[in-house]
């Protein structure tokens, strides 16, 4: 652990002083163990002082490349439109040079199902972006890899630190655990729900780390309807919040589990993405978000052999002869 730990900061610092990349996204150590946070470095001191790769270290990075890489991609275009209005005022006036910034971020295999997820979105400029890929930080120390891991294998990556990639990767088991979830009636489903959705206290937490959740404008963020908060409590506004946001990811989650990492009521989120995700490949052909760049997501494509929407219905254990 610890020797991987340095070689990701040598790297890094390599990068630094060569000049391919100009900030690091990784994690940094907090006053415990367990305290570790997504975070940026800049210089070869701030890595020695703060890097840290270890089995707390569960954080999936790829969310904050949108932010970083909107922001470099901002500074190209002000310069750009900068030169432009100055040439306008005079022919001759000497051009700007567009800033070049690169940003080396380390990914987990299932990390960078959701980069490539984001890539595919235009999310992400990639060529802001350096992509190191690592060992899931459950496989560290002998561990084994987590079998719910939608990604065992590393895409999208510029070159891979401590890893030993396989034609054959392992067969994930994530879908096995909605096993006893479906043996349930659909009235002790609902009552299911309905005591975890009772436990949310909206603060967002799983919106705002969700790698699919990127929308510039969320439809819950909105005081005139009420929806930026929780309300005065009803059934129908907690189901209302989580129903929409998996929703809205349908087709598109990776499965990487942020959204029930972070909660901080411990509301199991990864079972209701999974149910979609499970559903989707039933009905329209095995998928999976982030594979590649090239496969087109399953709800934003069409083929006259698609299911029609009574399906939903006549494969349930509720339909079909009623």
């Amino acid at each position: 652990m610890q020797e991987l730990s340095a070689k990701m900061i040598q790297r890094a610092k390599e990068l630094l002083s060569e000049g391919k990349v100009q900030c690091v996204v990784g994690w940094k150590k907090g006053l415990f163990d367990d305290d570790i946070t997504p975070g940026t470095f800049s210089s070869a001191e701030e890595l020695d002082k703060e890097f840290i790769y270890d089995k707390n270290c569960a954080a999936n990075l790829s969310k904050y490349l949108v932010k970083i890489t909107r922001e470099i991609e901002t500074k190209k275009s002000t310069t750009r439109m900068n030169n432009t209005m100055a040439k306008q005022r005079d022919p001759n006036a000497a051009e700007a040079p567009i800033p070049s910034e690169v940003v080396l971020v380390f990914l987990k295999p299932n990390d960078s199902y959701s980069f490539t997820q984001l890539l595919k979105e235009n999310r992400i400029a990639r060529g802001d972006v350096y992509a190191i890929g690592i060992p899931c930080q459950d496989s560290l120390d002998g561990g084994s890899e987590c079998e719910s891991c939608a990604g065992k294998k590393h895409v999208s990556c510029d070159e891979l630190l401590g890893v030993e990639e396989t034609e054959n990767a392992g067969e994930s088991k994530r879908l096995e655990v909605l096993d006893r979830f479906e043996n349930m009636t659909a009235d002790e489903r609902s009552e299911f729900w309905k005591n975890e959705f009772s436990r949310c206290i909206r603060c967002n937490a799983c919106r705002n780390v969700c790698p699919a959740c990127t929308c510039e404008k969320c439809v819950f963020d909105n005081n005139k309807l009420y929806t930026s908060q929780k309300v005065a409590e009803t059934n129908f506004e907690e189901s209302l919040f989580h129903i929409i946001r998996a929703w809205h990811v349908a087709g598109r989650c990776t499965d990487c589990g942020e959204c029930s990492r972070v909660c901080p009521q411990g509301i199991p989120l990864y079972l209701l993405n999974r149910k979609y995700i499970k559903d989707i490949n039933e009905i329209y052909g095995e998928y999976q978000a982030g594979s590649d760049m090239e496969t087109k997501p399953p709800m934003l494509t069409y083929t006259t052999g698609d299911a029609e929407t009574s399906i939903v219905w006549s494969r349930s254990k509720d339909g079909g002869e009623q």
